[in-house]
């Protein structure tokens, strides 16, 4: 989740069976000297010979070129890789624009955690109760010290409102965006997803394969019924 390329399942390993690895934090603890000369031997299976996982000189390297580099790795992407449970990329995603920043989704009450699209009572519980823990808090602020990301870049804060107040329902499939990105559109432009038509829906935004059901509902309620290409319009400065 951190996007270490470096850094693979079998590396991760070894620095986990030296001791050096138990959370992400630990990761930002990591220099050359030691990580380099660390191996693994892995058991020959029947038919193949023994292998072997070496840190040289050129690998120990890229993996604290690649540590280091991750630095950059937007919010969103630091959440998810917190490994709270439940909480995978989209709710991840929902939480960093919902909260903006580390210190106010630890400080988020159940009740606002529910407030936030898609993020129910079991989602809630369990990232209170990951906040809770002493060791998880002492690992943000570890993180933080080592200066991981923790808060929406103000580029991803920066759009202006020009969706605020409008509701929509995004339906179908789309050329130029997936589903998932124009709903973080809505929301980056001050928009709300909504789930099911009603009267209070402001716009469909229609893609192809939208359900028939949806369309004619849509019609029945006279709500206006978009393309991605309209869509793309509204939001353009």
């Amino acid at each position: 989740a951190m996007n270490i390329d470096s850094l693979g399942e079998g590396k991760i390993e070894i620095l986990y069976d030296h001791g050096l690895v138990k959370n992400v934090a630990d990761l930002y603890d990591l220099t050359y000297d030691r990580i380099f000369g660390l191996e693994k031997v892995i058991p020959a299976e029947e038919g193949k010979k023994e292998k072997r996982i070496s840190f040289r000189e050129k690998t120990a390297e890229n993996i604290i070129r690649g540590i280091e580099q991750s630095k950059s790795v937007p919010f969103p992407r630091v959440l998810y890789a917190l490994g709270i449970r439940y909480v995978g990329e989209t709710v991840a995603k929902k939480l960093a624009v919902r909260f903006k920043n580390i210190d106010n989704l630890m400080a988020a009450s159940f009740d606002e955690l529910v407030a936030t699209e898609e993020i129910g009572e079991k989602i809630a519980e369990s990232v209170i109760r990951f906040f809770q823990k002493p060791e998880h808090r002492e690992m943000i602020k570890r993180l933080k010290a080592h200066g991981v990301q923790m808060q929406l870049e103000e580029k991803e804060n920066a759009a202006p409102a020009l969706l605020q107040g409008k509701s929509f329902v995004v339906s179908g499939v789309f050329e130029r965006h997936s589903r998932n990105e124009i709903k973080e559109l809505i929301e980056r432009y001050g928009g709300k997803n909504v789930s099911s038509i009603s009267s209070k829906t402001d716009y469909v935004l229609a893609g192809a394969n939208m359900g028939p059901a949806k369309k004619q509902k849509a019609e029945k309620l006279g709500i206006p019924i978009i393309s991605e290409e309209d869509f793309e319009e509204m939001i353009r400065q």
